[in-house]
């Protein structure tokens, strides 16, 4: 049932109580986002909105490919082990305040201390691919990373959305004691309001300096053509239909599959289809006493029809995909093409030899986003018929996302956001738990090839390090990746410049309001 105060909330967006400016743009999001500290408790949604108000030096193209952001120019000495940064000339913070390279080197100090809790620090302090060992500021525009070794994935680590893209942020946005306060970087928007658990405001930087060209993933030129931008929080899909029909959002950026025929016959809307690198998986917790029996994790595997779970959760959308390189990479080979066929005798089979005697499995889920719920559901009933007693429990989004953090399940569905590049993809779920409880692989032998995949930048020698990395992944089903998502958005048909991308962040900015 749902809250009461959602539902007052509800009705107050569709009576129109509270309209919005002329001049604002109004984007539905399925949930609130955790934070407003760069790379620190954060999900794709709070990445969606931080892209918005911070940059760092380097972000990703279109292309899945690193370009400069405040960066004009990246120089690699001939070792590989040192970078050099010159900032663009005129960038200023939301507040007015010129960015020098001294600003670059307090955020930076502030990421790698362990209290501030950035996701990412175990990437760069040599417990990951990269092991920074120093950053000078020789003069106010010039910044110098040194390396302990050659990475392939510096720079994507740097440009990483989950790791808050690195932003540059001015250091009123901590407090007098050092903690975190509010967002005052360089973005194409600053912060006007955060109304928890209904709204993200956010205004137009009129200090904003934008590179010059055109709109390119999260660099290229991100003018703000908007005065305003409000992320609205409806978590019911019904709802953010009516809504976006009512004119009371501009966008909904993922749209019901089993809406698509509703949306397609209005006039006043305009859909459009992004291909994703998110990706859909069920997760297993393999240090649990059932799970980590790779029998009973191979017999749910078995279980599956993965074309029809693939189609049904996607209305035929999109195919099934279960390899963590997402369909759309360059490094999506043969080895990641192979897709798991359904074998109910087979996973009995391996349930007997394990000695499984119908002992309940939790599965955990959320209704915020419908793909993750009906894998879910779908997920049971198929695994119910392999004789695997599948309970689903059905948490908020939030409660499932701190639950994942922990490593505190048996099992869930869930996503994954888009990582541009493949050792990336492989990363993001591999470790050892004991360091970083979110992690669901702890392969030792993967994660040596995972390191060497990160040092070698040239595709062909890559790619046979990534297809060895991924049959080591099928033989131990830590986790079962599903698909690669598709995202169908709906704007309305005044909404100009709006587009989806690999990444399936919206972005408000070089989007406009027709009269």
């Amino acid at each position: 049932m749902r809250s009461f105060a959602f539902l007052v909330f509800a009705s107050c967006l569709l009576a129109g109580t509270a309209l919005a400016e002329a001049d604002t743009l109004r984007i539905n999001l399925k949930a609130d986002i955790r934070s407003l500290d760069p790379g620190v408790n954060r999900d794709v949604n709070t990445d969606a909105i931080q892209a918005h108000l911070f940059e760092g030096l380097v972000a990703f193209r279109e292309d899945s490919s690193v370009g400069p952001m405040l960066a004009k120019s990246i120089d690699i000495s001939p070792d590989g082990k040192t970078y050099t940064f010159v900032l663009r000339d005129g960038l200023r913070f939301s507040n007015g305040e010129p960015l020098t390279s001294q600003d670059v080197l307090f955020s930076w100090k502030r990421y790698i201390t362990p209290a501030t809790g950035w996701r990412c620090l175990q990437e760069v302090d040599g417990r990951g691919a990269v092991k920074v060992t120093g950053v000078a500021t020789p003069d106010a525009k010039t910044v110098v990373y040194t390396l302990e070794k050659p990475s392939a994935v510096f720079l994507a680590t740097l440009a990483r959305p989950d790791c808050g893209g690195t932003g540059i942020f001015h250091r009123s946005s901590l407090g007098p004691d050092g903690q975190w306060r509010e967002p005052v970087a360089t973005g194409p928007f600053k912060l006007a309001a955060w109304k928890r658990g209904q709204m993200v405001e956010l205004a137009r930087n009129e200090n904003y300096q934008p590179l010059a060209g055109a709109r390119d993933g999260l660099t290229g030129n991100k003018t703000a053509q908007v005065a305003s931008v409000q992320f609205v929080v409806i978590p019911d899909a019904a709802t953010a239909k009516v809504a976006l029909q009512a004119g009371k959002i501009d966008v909904n950026l993922d749209i019901e599959n089993a809406n698509l025929a509703e949306y397609k016959a209005d006039p006043n809307l305009t859909l459009q289809a992004a291909a994703l690198m998110n990706t859909g998986a069920f997760l297993f917790q393999t240090r649990d006493p059932l799970l980590g029996d790779v029998r009973i994790r191979k017999a749910f595997l078995l279980s599956l029809d993965m074309e029809e779970l693939a189609g049904a959760v996607t209305d035929g959308q999109a195919k099934p995909n279960n390899s963590p390189v997402p369909t759309p990479s360059a490094y999506h080979g043969p080895v990641q093409s192979e897709v798991s066929r359904r074998d109910l005798a087979g996973a009995r089979k391996l349930l007997a030899e394990a000695g499984y005697k119908g002992q309940p499995i939790r599965m955990l889920a959320n209704k915020q986003y419908a793909a993750m719920y009906n894998a879910a559901i779908i997920g049971q009933a198929m695994a119910r018929e392999a004789g695997i007693n599948v309970e689903l429990e059905v948490l908020e989004w939030g409660a499932q996302q701190d639950r994942y953090l922990s490593g505190d399940y048996q099992m869930m569905s869930f996503h994954y956001s888009a990582r541009l590049d493949p050792s990336l993809s492989f990363e993001m779920f591999s470790g050892i738990k004991g360091e970083q409880p979110r992690k669901v692989w702890e392969n030792r032998e993967a994660l040596a090839l995972l390191a060497k995949s990160m040092e070698i930048a040239e595709p062909e020698k890559r790619q046979p390090l990534l297809d060895a990395m991924e049959r080591l992944f099928r033989a131990d089903v830590p986790m079962i990746v599903t698909y690669s998502e598709m995202r169908i958005s709906a704007a309305r048909a005044n909404v100009a410049g709006f587009k989806g991308w690999a990444l399936g962040y919206p972005r408000a900015w070089g989007v406009s309001l027709k009269p």
